[in-house]
């Protein structure tokens, strides 16, 4: 019942990581910007493999003199534990690429199991930020509904690009940020600090540690910590990513990194 209850722990983790994770600033083109790059974590305990989830940043071409990436995260679990839950759920944004402000946030959220909520579900959200409002469209209800968009708000994608591509993030300084993630727009404080953190199991790595308090929806808003290291270089990888719930702590760790030419 003990390992039961820790799988559920995860599932809801990585799920929550992504349905609930000033003035926009410009971003110098880098090469980071011209190569498709995907990153993919897997989440285990006791040994066990429990989810992989995989984060797809895509160039995309020019178009009408604007260029814009596609971030695409994939959250599945393995079929080894299919006979407790089974989860095949996505993610999208599209976001501008000088910018890095989201013009669309897709979720399609496919999930059943023992021990988890049966959902399947569509929802885009579309950022209008020339008349400040977001669209939202459920795709199943066939209904769309407005709310108001504050300056540089993000969706949790765009936010994690921007932690990826940006150099603004400094060890000691706090950064605010404004988050839509479907269900509610949450303003959230990353303080960040230098770590040297193991990775690998032997090696250690110099990184950047952005970590932020929010409540969780799914816990009847209580609070809970989101930590997030970046390498401490020119490529800020995301190695390690970590929730602190109300009901447990998960890790996700890179297992495989790997780099695109865009041939357009």
């Amino acid at each position: 019942m003990k390992c039961l209850r820790i799988i559920i722990i995860i599932i809801i983790s990585f799920s929550i990581l992504f349905l609930t994770l000033d003035e926009v600033q410009s971003i110098e083109p880098n090469h980071y910007l011209e190569e498709e790059k995907h990153f993919i974590y897997i989440a285990k305990k006791l040994g066990i493999s429990v989810l992989r989830a995989t984060i797809k940043i895509t160039p995309k071409p020019s178009q009408n003199g604007k260029s814009f990436l596609h971030i695409q995260v994939d959250v599945n679990s393995f079929p080894n534990i299919a006979f407790l839950f089974k989860m095949n759920n996505r993610f999208i944004s599209i976001v501008d690429a000088e910018t890095l402000s989201p013009v669309s946030y897709t979720k399609e959220i496919d999930q059943d199991g023992l021990f988890i909520k049966k959902k399947h579900y569509k929802q885009t959200n579309i950022f209008n930020h020339s008349n400040q409002k977001i669209i939202i469209e459920k795709i199943q209800e066939n209904k769309k509904e407005e709310i108001l968009l504050p300056p540089s708000t993000y969706d949790p994608l765009s936010m994690f690009l921007r932690c990826h591509l940006m150099d603004e993030f400094k060890p000691g300084e706090d950064i605010r940020l404004l988050i839509y993630d479907g269900v509610k727009l949450r303003e959230m404080v990353f303080q960040s600090k230098r770590e040297t953190k193991k990775f690998k199991e032997d090696s250690e790595i110099n990184t950047i540690c952005l970590e932020s308090k929010t409540s969780f929806s799914t816990f009847g808003e209580k609070e809970g910590t989101i930590r997030v290291w970046y390498t401490l270089d020119n490529k800020r990888v995301p190695i390690l990513m970590e929730l602190s719930l109300p009901i447990g702590k998960v890790i996700f760790e890179l297992e495989e990194m790997k780099d695109f030419k865009n041939k357009g």
